[in-house]
């Protein structure tokens, strides 16, 4: 049985079955492509979640199984609303994995997501509810869990890292300087910009060949 470590249900902070179905799809994602823990910006992921749905918890356990971290300026997320990630390592390649249906059908009957459906937070199911369905996640093999596909030709340029920042022009804060807006003659930041299109800040720009 596929072994996941304590700490991170405590990182998560409950104990549900996506948690341990991101770890694994990134613990596969690692050894499809050789490679090991993100120890500084190694790894980029970009995460199909979106919001709103349970299915995000899988991006905790990819942080916890890859360290390419939110924070670190890692993970993207698509907001495409499935349960699916791309893998990519300068270097290495990319892949993508996502949960196949048929693991998805066998889980959605179990008492854990009749509750939740019921509005029942997950840390207050019981125990060996959670325990349960997990153990069906950490039991499967990975032919089981996952449709994989390597990924040729794929593409991203990660914004460089900067240290450069200035004061709003109106509020007064340090503002990165890729951040800062033009308004009014004025260098200000986003709010104060009134700027309201955020798409080209929160969803990278990546490309993948035939």
């Amino acid at each position: 049985m596929f072994q996941i470590p304590t700490w991170a249900y405590e990182f998560h902070g409950h104990k549900c079955p996506f948690m341990p179905i991101g770890y694994r799809m990134g613990h596969l994602a690692m050894q499809m492509l050789d490679v090991g823990r993100s120890l500084n910006h190694e790894m980029f992921v970009f995460s199909e979640m979106g919001i709103g749905h349970p299915q995000g918890c899988m991006q905790d356990g990819i942080m916890a199984a890859t360290s390419a971290t939110f924070g670190k300026g890692q993970i993207h997320k698509m907001f495409y609303g499935k349960v699916a990630a791309m893998f990519y390592y300068p270097g290495k390649g990319a892949v993508r994995i996502s949960l196949k249906n048929d693991f998805v059908d066998k889980i959605s009957p179990h008492e854990f997501f009749k509750l939740r459906k019921q509005g029942v937070k997950p840390s207050d199911i019981p125990t060996d509810i959670a325990e349960d369905v997990i153990k069906i996640v950490l039991t499967a093999e990975n032919n089981e869990l996952f449709n994989t596909k390597m990924l040729e030709n794929f593409k991203f340029s990660p914004p460089l890292t900067s240290f450069s920042k200035a004061k709003c022009e109106d509020c007064g804060e340090y503002v990165f300087e890729h951040y800062l807006r033009k308004s009014n003659g004025k260098n200000v930041c986003i709010p104060c910009s009134g700027y309201e299109n955020f798409e080209n800040i929160i969803r990278p720009r990546i490309e993948i060949g035939e």
